[in-house]
């Protein structure tokens, strides 16, 4: 049954072949085979974004991942149907080898881009969703594909940390040549160190004000301290006018500006209820202290009225 099936078989290719020839036959394959590996794609992504949701992976993870996934694919494509068109992994080996020649050659800046993008996926030291600094440029990373990364601007059209609804397609290449500062390199790593600096003046009360600050960013942190266990804390030094009170906290990197605004109304509405510290500010005060030791020029001296002036 199996030997006549498979002369069946032999007997249906020869007579395509006779027909549509080999060339044909061979497009037919690498079409089969694109069709399978689609399907395949289709399948295998669902079920990965499945299995990543079952284990609590983040958006962001789930995304970074499945675009790797997907041009693992369309590399094995591209190799399936360079063996169909050919025939043979003899042939197949020569023909990338001189694709490869000629990108060496002519696409270098292109090649380097995706060996630093594998970089990025293998190695992760920043993934979508992080907020980074590259070539002085500050943003988050809202794409990484095999020739660029594609950034949310913060800042640039404003001052501080706010997004500006830009987009900034940077070249993978330069990863290779820059730094890049990642403001989280994961997610038990998410927060960063930030301060509200204070000047308080010298005749407030330096404890009443160290625990106001202090009460202010623990109100506004108080799921962040919660996670991190770290309690803000206060760094004080002298400056011409009072204090500087250094009000240090943990933040998150994407809403820093928006933390630190609401500690900042907190401030100024606790010290606003309070007599007993103040903000400082530069000015001038001028003392005079009379005294009968003192050495005034004779215009200061006292003479009584009823002392009549020589």
């Amino acid at each position: 049954m199996r030997e006549t099936l498979q002369e069946f078989i032999d007997s249906i290719k020869e007579l395509i072949t006779k027909v549509l020839g080999e060339s044909i036959i061979s497009v037919l394959y690498a079409i089969l085979i694109l069709i399978g590996l689609l399907i395949a794609y289709k399948v295998s992504k669902r079920l990965i974004i499945g299995a990543m949701q079952i284990h609590d992976r983040t958006d962001n993870q789930v995304r970074q991942f499945i675009a790797m996934w997907r041009y693992g694919f369309l590399l094995g494509g591209i190799v399936f149907v360079i063996v169909s068109m050919s025939g043979s992994l003899a042939a197949m080996g020569l023909t990338v080898a001189f694709v490869s020649m000629i990108l060496g050659w002519s696409l270098q800046r292109p090649v380097t881009g995706v060996a630093a993008w594998l970089m990025v996926m293998i190695k992760r030291p920043f993934m979508i969703g992080d907020r980074i600094i590259i070539q002085g440029v500050r943003g988050d990373v809202l794409e990484i594909s095999p020739t660029h990364i594609l950034l949310g601007e913060v800042g640039g059209t404003v001052g501080g940390e706010e997004s500006s609804n830009r987009g900034i397609l940077i070249p993978n290449a330069v990863l290779f040549d820059q730094m890049v500062i990642n403001y989280a390199v994961s997610d038990d790593t998410k927060y960063i160190l930030d301060e509200v600096p204070v000047r308080v003046s010298y005749d407030s009360d330096y404890k009443l004000a160290e625990e106001t600050l202090i009460a202010c960013a623990e109100e506004v942190t108080k799921e962040i301290i919660e996670e991190t266990e770290k309690a803000p804390e206060v760094r004080a030094e002298f400056f011409d006018s009072g204090f500087m009170m250094r009000l240090r906290y943990q933040s998150i990197a994407v809403d820093r500006q928006k933390i630190s605004t609401q500690i900042v109304a907190k401030v100024v509405e606790a010290f606003g209820k309070s007599d007993q510290i103040g903000f400082a500010y530069p000015h001038s005060a001028v003392e005079y202290k009379l005294s009968e030791m003192a050495s005034l020029p004779p215009m200061f001296k006292e003479v009584p009225l009823n002392q009549e002036a020589d």
